[in-house]
């Protein structure tokens, strides 16, 4: 593969070298930029060339349009798929969160813009760069519960590292939070006001990234989760959803109150099953194990009634009133969560990691 100028236009990635950079644009505006199994591939052939590049020493990563760097993946693609027992998600995921691994191991600076909407997905093709910016517009969230998911995409490696319960709060509601948010979360790194991003990615071409940051790097505007920091750790350090939701309601807090109100409206097994994976990704060590985690929790999701019902009643009917099934907290055993936690035999995603001595004998 060799990496283009602008492109055509209809192209879903659009990759440039300039001086020292190479760029990669995410390229579907009228989807908010969501990933496809195309786009993927395409992504993860570019790293790979422009890794072994000694002319590249900076890669940058924006997308187009004026909404955000990218929604997350083509969810209409994984409702059909789930809907008639297909088998290309687990594809997609299995290729997706082998570039969420490339990504967290590249060698090079990869600054990613995360400029408006960035979500799902986009959160795994930006937030495990070593370089993550963020502007007054970003909006970064992991909102797989509401249609019946749970946070991939090593979204549960990425907040059961944030601090205190913070990640909890976010993975088990899908909040979105603003810029100063994600810093504290460490979901991000810098605050760039957007009207200063054209320079900050111009720049990147001409001098190295260090340098460059210096010139742009301002103080984020004030968020709002470290005023909750109390409230949120004493919440949800409860053992289950359900310990979670009588904290919530006891505390006589109207934020805890709104967070309540907000989980149950969330597909019951999601909120348990991802309860489970945070907990359980804490205990696992580097990303590339939490990454073969998500793909056993996410291929079982395909088989789940609240995937498809989720994603029928958020995205394709959006009458945003999903069935869920189970329909209560109390209705989903500890089988059920269990069985989403179940190896996959051959089927398994195996990732290498940096250091041997992580390495699992299977």
């Amino acid at each position: 593969m060799t990496a283009t100028g602008g492109g055509t236009g209809d192209e879903e990635v659009l990759l440039r070298r300039e001086g020292r950079a190479a760029y990669l644009v995410l390229n579907r505006p009228r989807a908010l930029n969501a990933l496809t199994h195309t786009m993927v591939r395409r992504v993860d052939e570019a790293l790979a060339e422009w890794e072994k590049d000694p002319a590249v020493e900076t890669v940058v990563v924006t997308g187009t349009g004026e909404r955000g760097l990218c929604a997350g993946g083509d969810i209409r693609a994984i409702h059909e798929d789930a809907r008639t027992g297909g088998t290309a998600s687990a594809d997609f995921w299995r290729d997706e969160y082998r570039l969420n691994a490339l990504i967290a191991r590249y060698p090079k600076p990869y600054v990613a813009v995360m400029d408006g909407i960035v979500m799902g997905g986009g959160v795994g093709i930006a937030a495990h760069g070593s370089v993550r910016i963020v502007t007054e517009r970003s909006r970064v969230a992991m909102p797989e519960t509401g249609i019946g998911f749970v946070p991939d995409v090593g979204g549960t490696y990425l907040l059961g590292l944030a601090p205190g319960e913070l990640g909890t709060h976010l993975a088990l509601t899908g909040t979105a939070v603003g810029a100063a948010d994600a810093l504290l979360c460490g979901l991000a790194d810098h605050y760039v006001p957007s009207e200063l991003l054209p320079g900050l990615i111009g720049d990147l071409a001409h001098a190295p990234v260090h340098d460059v940051l210096t010139r742009y790097v301002a103080e984020a505007p004030p968020g709002e989760l470290g005023a909750h920091r109390a409230w949120i750790d004493e919440c949800y350090a409860a053992d289950t959803v359900e310990g979670i939701l009588d904290r919530l309601g006891a505390s006589g807090l109207p934020a805890a109150e709104e967070a309540a109100a907000a989980l149950l409206a969330k597909s019951p097994t999601a909120l348990k099953v991802t309860l489970a994976a945070l907990r359980r990704a804490r205990r696992l060590g580097p990303l590339e194990r939490v990454l073969e985690q998500e793909y056993r929790v996410s291929c079982a999701a395909l088989s789940s009634p609240d995937l498809v019902e989720g994603i029928r009643a958020q995205v394709v009917d959006k009458d945003r009133d999903p069935r869920w099934s189970p329909a209560t907290l109390a209705e989903v055993t500890d089988a059920d969560v269990a069985r989403f936690f179940t190896p996959l035999g051959a089927r398994e995603l195996r990732l290498a990691t940096a250091d041997p001595a992580q390495e699992v004998p299977w």
